[in-house]
């Protein structure tokens, strides 16, 4: 289990120091002499720039000369001190005393609010401007993450834990560089990287992983909640913010407003805490902002987040230092973690010829301002041109591939210590450094042999608990090749070892999965499934062998291979679970599951020719046999019931039974995602999504007479499918498919396109529809369908007290299909999801040609 996965988050960018430099050190502490975490420590009139460590010690590298050095940490006064730095070490320990924010008397008139609400006012109406003000920019970040185990429990849903221990889970330092234009377009390389306990991996750091950016209007924490939160300067911050002028104080010669920030009702999608702002200017100064359970994060407890703002030009601000921590507790795992991470090295192309006019100050005592109108801003296209006119100023390369966001160099992790001595601006806590020496020495244990046989053995053995859950599995991971057993009862999985349908009875169908890996990149494995089945009704023995090697990870490459003789579902899809099948079966006397026997041989290929374009072939020669009941038995015999017969029941066939014959059919599928984003790892390629729909184009051919193949048809079809973000409302995903037959000679039930229908009450993932049939539909004809599901993520249902205090949220749902046969078919469904955190309850309504049809519940999985 790899935990610290859970546990990264963010970071900016750019290129190392090339001057030989001096070391400058030292320590921020509080009047009592307690060290200030993650201070903000930087050279004034510059970007060079550090934070201080848990401890308070900090580290910059400068050359010899005389520096202005701002010491700044948010509630304490800002101190500059000049130092002098030469060739030796020199340490310079400060203390920061509390700031005081003076708040005058204050003359509230009558139906008026407080001082805050006119900054507040300024702030919204610049907010724009300050989000546009820098038409490109280059930077370098440094990211430090660190997450930690306080308590772990024994078991998570029924399985064992025992690689995890309390301690440091996962700990990480990157050196990267961003380069940014407008609109909306970054690019990030990572130059180096450390991850504690892995020299050969590769940090999960990445700067848009969470951009708190707290100028844009709603603000994402991917991985802690499906919501979306509102900034305090949101355009429509007056309806969720209360606003409370805490004070004044002075900055760099620069009044600075506290106001304290404060959600309306308390579980509204907003923050609470200080957010600091300039005067006149109305920019952000800094932050210090919380959220909490209350605004329905999921799995911690508190994120905090810290900003610190500093200016890099005359009238432009950059953040120069972030903090956020993490304190959590799920699933019985306890900890906290933090990610700290110091922009510097700044360069940066403003976008305007000069900053907005700003109005008189706003005072404690002055009447609330009027608005000042918004600033005029540049059009999207007119800040592109400009910032393409002005990237030559940059002194970095700003040529970026066109959807790649991020890049590792393959020598990232390659660095040595001396390097990160030199290049690591925030010092390691004694913490940290024991954890990188004891992992980092373990590491090359753990790569022995005796130890990796010693793990093994532990995880290999075997548990009753587990054959029915999870199955079996052998590792050897010294060889890098394991085996596994699929579970007797598999209620997710669709492969179960002990099975029961009428044609075959009580099965037994024994999968093995052999897989081996690549030292160098796992993702680089071959897999190898033998299957053998028998039903003891029929009498007959089945057998598979299943090959799939996975050979260019970085473009998803793989080639599978199947042949043998097996029974098989007319829907090659499978949309009828061995379990669930076998649980109707014998408790209330349903048999969906529709099987033939099939021998085959086929060859699939997958690929990504370039990004975003996949292309898939197939190819298959199959003998196919009808096959018959061969038991009746049940736990309990309904006298209105007795079990349908092993022919599907089709609309467009008075009868589907068939003969033996022989198929050769092939399908070529064309998948495109127009601007598809994705990261470019040594290892492996990650693909992040695009703001376009995603297209598949399928041909499927049945050629006749080619190697005795009775089969000819022709059936082409175009499906689009997409997500989309509607902010605060929620989350829609829709597809929709029209396809026809342009040939349909010859062909049998099992070649006709088929729709993913449900009878049982188990929905999984709640894909396709929930009440139609299985094979009543299935056509040779034209045919539409659509499917559209939105996600409130808890809109409507956080207010309601009950209903918050779950967590639960709600979703809808609507599937149509139009065929020959179908008419115009409809579901409507209703649900709450998160239940328990995964669990998904939904009410189903069918409608065909206006006429109600059906109703049901289905259970399923919504995280």
């Amino acid at each position: 289990m790899r935990l610290q996965k859970t546990l990264f988050l963010i970071f900016f960018c750019l290129t190392c120091p090339l001057a030989v430099a001096g070391i400058f050190k030292g320590r921020v502490t509080d009047p009592q002499g307690a060290g200030l975490a993650y201070a903000n420590v930087y050279i004034k009139n510059s970007t060079l720039g550090t934070a201080t460590n848990e401890q308070g010690y900090y580290q910059l590298n400068l050359t010899p000369g005389v520096y202005p050095v701002v010491y700044q940490y948010v509630g304490y006064k800002a101190r500059v001190d000049t130092v002098e730095i030469t060739s030796e070490p020199i340490e310079h320990n400060v203390t920061l005393q509390p700031d005081v924010y003076s708040l005058n008397e204050v003359v509230v008139r009558a139906n008026e609010k407080d001082p805050a609400y006119a900054i507040i006012r300024e702030a919204i109406a610049r907010r724009r401007y300050y989000r546009n003000e820098v038409a490109a920019y280059s930077c370098r970040v440094y990211t430090k993450g660190l997450g930690r185990l306080l308590k772990v429990p024994n078991r998570v849903m029924g399985i064992k834990v025992d690689e995890v221990k309390p301690g440091i889970v996962y700990l990480s330092e990157t050196v990267s560089e961003v380069n940014f234009r407008q609109p909306n377009k970054t690019h990030e390389r990572m130059l180096s990287s450390k991850v504690s306990g892995d020299t050969k991996g590769f940090s999960f750091n990445r700067a848009s992983r969470v951009n708190f950016n707290f100028y844009d209007n709603l603000l994402r924490i991917p991985g802690l909640s499906e919501r979306a939160f509102i900034s305090p300067i949101a355009n429509n911050a007056l309806l969720f913010y209360r606003y409370k002028l805490m004070g004044t104080s002075v900055d760099n010669g620069q009044m600075v407003n506290k106001i304290k920030v404060t959600p309306i009702r308390q579980n509204d999608p907003a923050f609470s805490g200080y957010i600091y702002i300039l005067d006149n200017s109305y920019r952000l100064h800094s932050t210090s902002l919380k959220l909490t359970q209350k605004s329905q994060i999921e799995y911690a407890d508190t994120l905090r987040i810290d900003q610190v703002f500093g200016p890099v030009q005359e009238d432009v601000w950059m953040l120069f230092s972030q903090k956020l921590t993490v304190q959590f507790d799920s699933f019985g795992f306890k900890g906290n973690g933090y990610f700290t991470t110091v922009y510097s090295k700044y360069n940066v192309v403003p976008a305007y010829q000069k900053p907005p006019a700003a109005p008189a100050p706003v005072t404690a005592t002055s009447p609330i301002a009027v608005t000042q109108p918004e600033p005029p801003l540049p059009k999207k296209k007119q800040l592109r041109k400009l910032a393409k006119k002005k990237l030559a100023t940059l002194p970095v390369d700003t040529k970026m591939p066109a959807n790649e966001l991020m890049r590792v160099e393959p020598n990232a992790n390659k660095r040595d210590t001396t390097y990160w001595s030199d290049i690591r601006p925030i010092p390691l806590t004694l913490e940290e450094q024991k954890d990188y020496i004891h992992k980092d020495s373990l590491q090359k244990v753990q790569e022995s042999k005796p130890y990796q046989d010693s793990v093994d053995k532990r995880a290999n053995k075997f548990e009753v608990g587990n054959l029915f859950l999870s199955g079996f599995r052998y590792r050897h991971s010294f060889k890098r090749y394991s085996i596994s057993v699929d579970p007797l009862l598999a209620v997710l999985n669709r492969n179960s070892v002990l099975q029961y349908n009428t044609v075959e009875g009580t099965v037994l169908n024994v999968g093995v999965q052999y897989r081996k890996w690549k030292a160098e990149n796992p993702e680089k494995d071959l897999t190898i499934t033998p299957t053998i089945r028998y039903g003891f009704a029929s009498e007959k023995l089945y057998g598979k062998l299943q090959v799939q090697y996975n050979y260019n990870p970085h473009r998803f490459a793989h080639l599978a291979l199947e042949g043998g003789q097996f029974v098989a579902q007319y829907n090659a899809a499978e949309p009828i679970a061995p379990f669930w099948n076998a649980l109707y079966t014998l408790l209330y006397e349903q048999n969906y599951l529709k099987i033939y026997q099939r021998t085959n041989l086929s060859v699939t290929h997958r690929s990504e020719i370039r990004n975003g374009v996949y292309l898939v072939g197939a190819l298959e020669y199959a003998d196919r046999r009808q096959l018959q009941n061969a038991t009746d038995f049940t736990f309990k015999d309904y006298t209105n019931k007795q079990f349908t017969s092993n022919i599907p029941v089709n609309a467009e066939l008075p009868d589907a039974s068939f003969t033996r014959n022989q198929a050769l059919v092939g399908s070529v599928t064309l998948q495109l995602r127009p601007g598809q984003k994705y990261i470019n790892r040594p290892d492996e390629k990650w693909v992040l999504g695009s703001k376009y729909p995603t297209f598949r184009l399928n041909y499927t051919k049945g050629f006749s007479k080619i190697l005795g193949s009775d089969v000819n048809f022709d059936r082409v079809s175009l499906n689009v499918s997409d997500e989309l973000d509607l902010g605060l409302v929620g989350t829609t995903n829709y597809s929709a498919q029209v396809g026809t037959f342009l040939n349909s000679k010859q062909l049998w039930l099992m070649d006709y396109k088929h729709f993913a229908g449900n009878r049982v009450l188990y929905a999984g993932g709640f894909g396709g529809f929930q009440l139609l049939d299985y094979y009543r539909y299935s056509t040779r004809m034209s045919y539409l369908e659509a499917h559209f599901t939105h996600d409130f993520n808890g809109f409507i249902f956080n207010k309601i007290p009950l209903f918050r205090r779950l967590k639960w949220q709600e979703v809808v749902t609507a599937n149509y299909l139009h065929t020959q046969q179908t008419k115009h078919y409809l579901e409507l469904g209703v649900g709450v999801e998160h239940i328990f955190k995964i669990v998904r309850v939904d009410f189903f309504t069918g409608f065909q040609s206006r006429e109600k049809v059906g109703s049901g519940l289905r259970l399923g999985f919504g995280f």
